[in-house]
């Protein structure tokens, strides 16, 4: 079938599945008190993963879906760097002991634009109030045009081991289109800085589909992120949802690819990526080098994804710390009031600043286990699964026919037991996941979710 079949039949728009089910199914039936009894069943043995999320820029990126605002004077950053240590200090509380952290990922918005005392006295609290093990993975998310040397004295000092730097797209012309510009001198400096003060592994963020990008201007991006030796590459295709992010109504529609356009801007970038650098892919969006740890999990099938998208991070329970972070916990997921002022009233009450979320049923832990592996793995073998959880198998795949489908399209192999996505596939793996959501068919007539391509 012509890749305009493939698109115009497929390209409609689901999940991410960052998790699952996905959040336009929670709901306030989880509030603090579910909460709290989440986090005194957690096994205290096991290690925890924390996301903190900072939802302040300097800038106002067009593009962004994040849940951020444009702040720079330093008071109102101070205010929420203390908020975010009372909600560590009643989670410390609320579990008993030091538990064991595994992984830290600082998240945004920009979380390098808290003042470095804010940022270096939350990791102090963090290693005073649990135990943050020797291997433990420090992340920050970076915006290398705000990136000193102060900065990355600050970051050195908390312990950060790995950075991502948002990149998006080097041409110039693009970047005004989209408000953010960043020139390569100014990432590949701040890339030197890093590794100037020991940190060494690197993610880059990539995004197609944006305004004025074409296929030569996408491939001379990625060849430049090629020079920068980032271990990881995250590729992403921009999802326009002015409905729910009005800045993004400054971006005029007529400036935007086409679905064709996008995938062929795709098919560039993962060329140049693989080809020229030698990066493997993994999963939908991301690519690594072939000695990092990313793509040894894929090798050794124990690749995870979560709400930062693809991971090593094997911790059982995900703490979210801050407004509108989100905890992914055994029992089900827990996501804080999204506005700061909100966040703010719960926390200086000592309450949890849980607004929403969905209790997991068992249907759920088992669906969530098969997209996981359809995400990461892009193979699962159902009837094990199921056997895995106790379960029948049984009325899984809710649309036999569109199965059948992406297998005459040759986007599956599928046996009556073990599904497998194609490298045609791969494109497409949003739609194969979605083959086993239960809840989607809810979703058809809103639009929530981004393009499947």
């Amino acid at each position: 079938m012509k890749t305009a079949d493939l698109l115009a039949r497929y390209d409609g728009r689901v999940p991410r599945y960052t998790s699952y089910p996905t959040a336009p199914h929670f709901s306030g039936a989880v509030g603090a008190q579910t909460y709290e009894g989440w986090l005194d069943g957690l096994d205290p043995t096991a290690p925890l993963s924390l996301y903190i999320h900072v939802p302040f820029c300097d800038r106002l990126c067009l593009y962004c879906g994040c849940n951020t605002s444009v702040v720079r004077q330093e008071a109102p950053k101070r205010d929420y760097a203390q908020l975010l240590g009372r909600e560590i200090s009643m989670l410390a509380d609320r579990l008993g002991g030091r538990a064991q952290v595994s992984h830290v990922h600082w998240g945004g918005g920009t979380p390098t634009s808290l003042p470095n005392d804010c940022l270096t006295s939350i990791m102090d609290l963090i290693r005073k109030r649990f135990i943050l093990r020797t291997d433990a993975e420090i992340a920050i998310e970076i915006d290398p045009t705000s990136f000193t040397a102060d900065k990355c004295d600050a970051i050195i000092l908390m312990g950060v081991n790995r950075a991502s730097l948002g990149v998006q797209d080097f041409d110039p012309a693009v970047q005004a289109a989209i408000g953010r510009m960043q020139s390569f001198e100014q990432t590949a400096a701040c890339a030197d800085l890093l590794r100037g003060g020991g940190i060494s592994a690197l993610n880059l963020d990539l995004i197609y589909g944006l305004p004025l990008q074409t296929i030569a201007s996408v491939t001379r991006t990625a060849q430049q992120a090629l020079a920068l030796a980032a271990g990881r590459i995250a590729v992403f295709g921009y999802a326009h949802v002015p409905w729910m992010k009005r800045h993004q109504a400054l971006i005029a529609e007529a400036s935007l690819p086409d679905t064709l356009a996008r995938f062929a801007q795709l098919n560039a970038i993962a060329h140049v990526l693989s080809q020229a650098g030698g990066y493997v892919p993994v999963g939908l969006d991301h690519y690594a080098r072939p000695d990092d740890a990313l793509a040894v999990a894929l090798q050794e099938k124990s690749l995870h994804r979560c709400f930062q998208g693809y991971t090593t991070d094997a911790a059982p329970a995900l703490i979210g710390i801050g407004a509108s972070s989100i905890g992914s916990l055994p029992q089900g997921y827990a996501q804080n009031e999204t506005r700061v002022p909100a966040y703010a009233a719960a926390i200086n009450a000592g309450k949890f600043a849980i607004a929403r979320g969905v209790v997991l049923t068992s249907d759920d832990k088992l669906r969530r286990a098969v997209i996981e592996k359809i995400m990461c793995d892009l193979d699962v073998d159902l009837i094990a699964m199921a056997a895995s959880f106790g379960a029948n198998p049984a009325g899984l795949l809710h649309d036999a026919a569109r199965l059948v489908m992406f297998q005459q399209d040759g986007l599956v192999q599928w046996n009556g037991r073990r599904l497998q996505v194609t490298p045609a596939g791969r494109p497409f793996v949003r739609n194969v996941a979605a083959l086993f959501d239960a809840y989607l068919r809810m979703d058809e007539a809103a639009p929530r979710h981004a393009q499947a391509v």
